[in-house]
């Protein structure tokens, strides 16, 4: 009996500690958080967000407001020193701030034309006033290296690196390597800075510092250089001092890849006879830029059956290129050309299975392989200039040696 009587006590001592424990709990609410931006505290106001569509302007947006006794006419002129309100356009976001009382008066005004500027237009005295705001950037130095896993956007991408950086390499280097050709494992290097606006919001790559890249086996570097440093002129050269500018690209279209070569016999993919074929074919799709390989005269424009839409450039007493089946003519003939200027875009006018482009290269009036030939080099830095040069880039030769394991 007494064994029972101390269960019985147990169980209710139990009973009464989980009662207990349940009027005790406590359920913890987190503050929110206040949003502050353009220098307003969000929490004070009625806010509304939206983008200029088409038949907006400053006037009509304000008048849908309540804007008390003021009138848009009255606003405009108070302000126009400070805001041109007919610079607004169309899909850029604005912001207003309204009062959070009954009258739901409006407070402020402020338009976004880019990530990094805006505008306040202030309507809480009784006279308008406007200013313009940049927000603070801040740049981060970024290294990336290793090997080539799939293509250099698809790996920048994967490194969350904004592709516009891969344009821009690709212009650094294309003298000197053809990107069609690098391949898995190829290693490379990159040294950059980034900007982010407000220390947060991610706004593209501000300098290319230092890079390299494995090309056939061989290692290219690229060091931006100022030689004249009272002309703000930068141009890129490799380890030696020798510029990587030459007077040919290596290439008329980026990002494309060659479908048939140079060669003394090969069947015709639509005449369906073996026969020379004289020129490289890059493949691209329609409409994509072809350029100008080398800066010159434009020697001759036209269309005949066979080469579709073409443009033939005169370099000097010793080059000349071609560039068929274009969809469109861009230059007219006359007219000089700078190197890696549009002057036309892929097609497949003419012979054609498909857009592409046949790039022909001529020697002294011979046709040639343009792949096959050493092509002239531009100047390498001498004397202080190089000095200074191969002091400048030691540290950044190290880095990027270290990041590619070189």
């Amino acid at each position: 009996m007494k064994k029972v009587l101390v269960i019985i006590i147990l169980l209710f001592s139990v009973i009464s500690c989980n009662k207990t424990a349940e009027k005790v709990e406590i359920k913890v609410t987190k503050p929110k958080t206040k949003k502050v931006e353009f220098g307003f505290n969000y929490a004070d106001f009625n806010v509304l967000q939206d983008t200029i569509k088409k038949g907006d302007s400053f006037g009509s947006i304000i008048q849908r407001q309540n804007i008390g006794d003021k009138k848009v006419y009255d606003v405009v002129e108070q302000i126009k020193d400070s805001f041109n309100v007919r610079s607004i356009r169309y899909h850029k976001p604005y912001t207003i701030l309204r009062s959070k009382n009954k009258t739901n008066k409006l407070q402020v005004f402020i338009y976004q034309p880019d990530a990094l500027t805006y505008y306040v237009v202030d309507f809480r005295d009784s006279i308008a006033k406007a200013y313009k705001k940049i927000k603070p950037v801040t740049l981060k130095r970024k290294i990336i290296g290793g090997v080539l896993k799939s293509s250099l956007s698809e790996t920048l991408g994967n490194e969350s690196v904004e592709t516009a950086l891969a344009s821009r390499i690709t212009k650094v280097f294309s003298w000197s390597i053809d990107f069609f050709k690098l391949k898995k494992g190829d290693r490379y290097g990159l040294i950059f800075t980034e900007r982010f606006i407000n220390g947060k919001t991610y706004d593209g790559v501000e300098d290319l510092e230092a890079a390299f890249f494995e090309y056939k086996g061989k290692i290219i570097y690229a060091f931006p250089f100022e030689q004249d440093t009272t002309s703000g002129k930068v141009e890129y050269y490799d380890d030696q001092g020798r510029t990587l500018k030459n007077f040919f690209l290596k290439t008329p279209i980026k990002f494309s890849r060659i479908t048939s070569r140079f060669t003394a016999n090969r069947f015709h993919p639509v005449q369906h006879t073996w026969k020379a074929h004289k020129g490289t074919d890059y493949a691209a799709p329609t409409g994509t830029p072809i350029s100008t390989t080398a800066s010159g005269v434009v020697e001759a424009t036209g269309y005949t059956a066979g080469n579709g839409n073409f443009v033939k450039v005169k370099h000097n007493g010793t080059y000349s290129t071609q560039y068929l089946h274009m969809s469109r003519i861009l230059v007219k003939r006359g007219q000089r050309v700078t190197q890696g200027q549009t002057i036309g875009l892929v097609g497949s006018t003419g012979l054609a299975t498909g857009p592409h482009v046949c790039y022909r290269f001529w020697k002294n009036g011979v046709q040639v392989d343009a792949l096959r030939l050493n092509l002239p080099t531009g100047e390498s830095l001498t004397g202080n200039s190089r000095t200074r040069f191969m002091k400048q880039i030691e540290p950044l030769k190290r880095e990027l040696d270290s990041i590619g394991n070189l």
